[in-house]
């Protein structure tokens, strides 16, 4: 082969690779989205806004419980008559079943937010429907039966809506506040952001833990408090996530 014609083969070769890279980028991002966009409506209806709620926000926080951060969000919201909607890990809740069951009596609203927050377990629907029991499990030992579902990650796959139907839960997603929230930068940058996202009818994403494991969330304390002093300076009212959405917030108790 001439010197040319090799160039020829290793340009061809190359622009080949190019192109296989960029149909796998776009396979991974058409996948991302479809599963764990929280915009996302391909895998069936994920609210993350409710239309039509006037200046109505509801506040939402993962992971949890974890003290003594989730306490202090709770006592802060509470002061100014205003309730959250709080999606906790199972594990977590076994640990603090008191602070579930204090934060549900105040008039916080409890979720399923999953019994191990581990990737892995969200992939089959056999490791999903076990950890989505356990996690239900759990709060009921605490004292609550919850109607509401928030996947960790928002993560979905095709066989969730069924497993969830099966134990009566219906899916919420919603808007995280801050992309970097979970590693805690300074409390005035995580509520720029979420302040910047915020409109009528969201549903906005804090977390007061880590993953179920911990972990100190003083930024997300903080941001708390400046995001909600500055909407109801704004005249932004705010309510739970099943009043915003005019759904059940738990299950009956079993006849």
């Amino acid at each position: 082969m001439s010197e040319g014609g090799q160039r020829g083969g290793a340009a061809q070769a190359a622009g080949a690779a190019l192109g296989a890279a960029a149909v796998g980028a776009a396979g991974l991002g058409a996948a991302y989205w479809a599963c764990m966009s929280p915009y996302s409506q391909l895998l069936g209806e994920f609210p993350f806004r409710a239309e039509g709620a006037g200046r109505s926000v509801a506040l939402t926080f993962d992971d949890g419980p974890n003290e003594p951060f989730t306490t202090q969000i709770a006592e802060y919201l509470e002061e100014r008559d205003i309730r959250g909607t709080f999606f906790q890990v199972g594990r977590a809740v076994l640990k603090r079943p008191d602070v579930t069951a204090r934060l549900a009596s105040r008039g916080h609203v409890i979720g399923n937010h999953g019994y191990t927050h581990e990737f892995t377990n969200y992939l089959t629907p056999a490791t999903l429907t076990a950890d989505v029991r356990r996690g239900q499990q759990a709060l009921i030992s605490a004292g609550v039966r919850p109607g509401l579902y928030r996947p960790p990650w928002l993560l979905r796959i095709p066989a969730l809506r069924a497993i969830l139907g099966e134990h009566g839960l219906r899916i919420i997603s919603g808007e995280f506040c801050h992309a970097m929230e979970v590693f805690q930068p300074a409390p005035e940058r995580i509520a720029r952001r979420a302040l910047a996202k915020i409109g009528p009818g969201s549903i906005v994403i804090f977390h007061d833990g880590f993953d179920g494991r911990g972990g100190n969330r003083a930024s997300t304390v903080r941001a708390v408090q400046i995001v909600v002093d500055r909407l109801l300076d704004a005249g932004y009212g705010f309510t739970t996530v099943d009043r915003l959405l005019g759904i059940p917030a738990y299950q009956p108790d079993p006849v």
